[in-house]
């Protein structure tokens, strides 16, 4: 376990970020999911009650997250910050944006003294925002590679564009597994995707959720949660892009560093 890095994962989504990074090599453990959105939490608690994600609380406000208390103890922070303040389907007000989050996960992660970042957020990023974001990571000391990644690269019948970026301490950098920790039901290369997924096929431990969820009174059927559902895929991360981005941005930076 001396290789093992523990993370924090800041509005989680479904996990799309800390599939990918296990497909690519990385052996991890979630200690902290911070999201806000109720049907979001529902699906984290089932994929955590069925074995498919690390067993760890579910903070619900990145206002409040106890950053203090992990000082020193999580080596990543992963983070699907909001794409609304950059989007080109919004109104693009930036940093005046309420829903403007990269200034407190900024300070969460001085706070609790990370290691690496790795980032995800829309193309409409680049014209709006991700200067800042580099330069502000650049300050607290991290090395930058950042990329447009999409999943029409790995094997999607759709392009969804995304912009990813990779951030890392030059004093310490992440350690890469040798060999991976065994968990049940993750795979371990990009040989072994099957995209996409059919009617009637089983389920995929790397796919979006397909499943329902429990409530209160018992099991609701998919079309009940059906405007939550199509938001979470619509905001989620492709494992398989989050895969590619992590390994093409980390050999980018060694490469810089040879």
């Amino acid at each position: 376990m001396d290789n093992t890095q523990n993370i924090i994962s800041f509005c989680t989504g479904y996990g799309g970020l800390e599939r990918g990074i296990r497909r690519a090599g990385m052996d991890v453990r979630t200690v902290c999911y911070c999201e806000r959105e109720t049907y979001v939490q529902a699906v984290l608690v089932k994929e955590i009650e069925e074995g498919r994600l690390d067993s760890a609380p579910i903070w619900t406000d990145l206002a409040t997250f106890p950053s203090a208390e992990f000082h020193g103890k999580v080596h990543g922070l992963t983070c699907g910050y909001p794409c609304q303040p950059f989007s080109s389907v919004g109104k693009r007000k930036g940093e005046n944006d309420p829903r403007h989050l990269w200034p407190r996960i900024r300070e969460h992660a001085r706070t609790i003294g990370v290691q690496w970042i790795f980032a995800e957020n829309v193309e409409g990023h680049i014209s709006l925002g991700l200067s800042t974001v580099i330069s502000d990571l650049e300050e607290d000391g991290f090395k930058c590679a950042w990329g447009i990644f999409s999943a029409e690269e790995v094997g999607a019948p759709h392009q969804r564009k995304r912009v990813y970026i990779l951030a890392h301490t030059a004093s310490r950098e992440p350690r890469e597994s040798q060999a991976r920790n065994g968990r049940e039901g993750i795979s371990g290369g990009s040989e072994e995707v099957r995209w996409p997924s059919r009617p009637g096929e089983s389920q995929h431990e790397w796919e979006p959720p397909r499943t329902t969820i429990t409530r209160l009174g018992g099991m609701s059927d998919g079309n009940t949660y059906r405007n939550q559902r199509l938001r979470l895929l619509g905001n989620g991360v492709v494992p398989q892009t989050a895969e590619l981005a992590w390994k093409t941005l980390w050999r980018k930076m060694n490469e810089d560093n040879d």
